[in-house]
């Protein structure tokens, strides 16, 4: 999976793989996806050189009539698989969205969508309703102030909230309101918690899930919500994808706003081009006048210090790292996240960019402006071209940062920008070591 424009993401997955042995994916709704269309020109312009039929390598998934449809015809790909229009994107698992590579992984789509629609069928009833009654749940406690959509999970169902994430935050986070998913927050003792979560704990037969269920009856016993969804296996993930879309959506009525829209996203997407615009055929500057440096431990202490003073009650933070989103990164991300959360004492949840602009996004923009931001950059050492674009990987990176830090400065939200300078690691380190000072 690449979701990551930073040119050693793009490394990283080509360095795993033999094109020529490989079957790409493009999958955009709309088929204009930048992301996307940047992989995509990268590795056909990788099959060309093998030669052969660079077409037999590529699969579109996409909306009848978009732009990738036409290309997915134009350069003779395998196969385009057509998703109906009328669903939106982020309620799309059970469409050849999500279907198709679920199969390619090996898995049942007949017997996932039989569990979905056994759910489905429960979600028509007047009463005893599973989704009406998690989203009744969602919205009227965020209603009381308890908006904070905490998740716990069995071990094999650890990916999962990376996908519910984007469901609730996209779908709730508008006009100054929303529900905020904490999908990737480790867990702390029930005493560290504010009286503003709500936790879901997704349960799988056949985990080890002893320690998760003693954590889960000292949330209870401590007072805090607990939902306990149960799982047989991993098929019941189709019935889980109907529940939470049916949930989500029905949680609008309650909390007064449009579950199917998302009028912030394109806001950092048109300050982005702007910025790619204005930087000279993309090469933007690799610092910006907004970055604080790790390397000046004084200034980044004073900075942090005064970003931290910020916090209000009921707030929670978010760490958007626009850096490589290596398994170490983010074992050092998930460092800094506590350090903040039993800093503040506020949820603290990070996303990599740009893929949390897709994700969650439109919350920190259009939600409540209860959010503190810290986005971290890096300055990528490899100048990484997209085939038949007139940009790089590192410039479009460097651009999409721009665009959302400008994007949250308008919406008046409480950002810092820290830059890492060339060695990703280190830099965080030294972050965390501030953190702790």
């Amino acid at each position: 999976m690449l979701d990551s424009t930073h040119p050693a993401a793009v490394r990283a997955i080509e360095s795993r793989i033999d094109p020529a042995r490989t079957i790409f994916l493009v999958s955009s709704k709309s088929g204009t996806t930048t992301e996307t269309s940047s992989f995509f020109y990268y590795f056909w312009h990788r099959l060309k050189q093998t030669g052969g039929d660079p077409g037999a390598h590529f699969v579109a998934i996409t909306d009848p009539g978009t732009p990738l449809e036409a290309l997915a015809r134009e350069r003779n790909f395998r196969a385009t698989f057509l998703a109906p229009a009328d669903v939106g994107g982020r309620y799309s698992a059970l469409t050849v969205f999500g279907l198709v590579p679920a199969a390619m992984i090996g898995a049942d789509p007949g017997r996932l969508l039989a569990r979905a629609r056994r759910m489905s069928e429960a979600c028509r009833a007047e009463t005893e309703n599973p989704g009406l009654s998690l989203g009744a749940a969602l919205a009227e406690l965020a209603l009381a102030k308890r908006d904070k959509a905490t998740f716990i999970c069995s071990p094999r169902l650890a990916a999962f909230p990376a996908w519910v994430e984007q469901l609730i935050a996209e779908s709730t986070g508008k006009d100054r309101k929303g529900i905020v998913p904490v999908a990737n927050e480790a867990l702390a003792a029930p005493e560290k918690y504010g009286s503003d979560r709500f936790f879901i704990y997704l349960r799988l037969d056949g985990d080890d899930n002893h320690a998760l269920d003693r954590h889960a009856a000292a949330l209870e016993a401590n007072g805090h919500p607990v939902a306990r969804i149960e799982l047989a296996d991993r098929d019941d993930l189709g019935q889980e994808f109907f529940r939470w879309e049916f949930a989500v959506a029905a949680s609008g009525a309650a909390l007064g706003i449009h579950p199917f829209n998302q009028p912030d996203v394109q806001l950092a997407k048109d300050l982005a081009k702007k910025a790619m615009e204005g930087s000279g055929r993309g090469e933007a500057a690799k610092k910006s006048r907004d970055d604080v440096s790790v390397a000046d431990a004084r200034v980044l202490g004073d900075a942090l210090g005064s970003w931290l003073a910020k916090k209000k009650a009921r707030d929670y933070a978010v760490v958007q790292a626009y850096i490589d989103p290596s398994a170490g990164h983010e074992e050092l991300l998930e460092q800094i996240c506590s350090l903040i959360r039993d800093r503040l004492g506020v949820a603290a949840t990070f996303g990599f960019g740009p893929r949390f602009l897709h994700s969650t996004g439109q919350l920190h923009k259009g939600g409540p402006n209860s959010v503190l931001v810290l986005q971290i950059v890096d300055e990528p050492a490899d100048h990484l071209p997209v085939p038949e674009t007139g940009y790089a990987f590192d410039s479009l990176i460097r651009a999409q940062a721009v665009g959302d830090f400008t994007a949250l400065k308008q919406r008046r939200r409480r950002v810092l920008r820290v830059n890492l300078g060339g060695d990703s690691a280190r830099g965080l380190k030294l972050l965390a070591d501030a953190l702790r000072r």
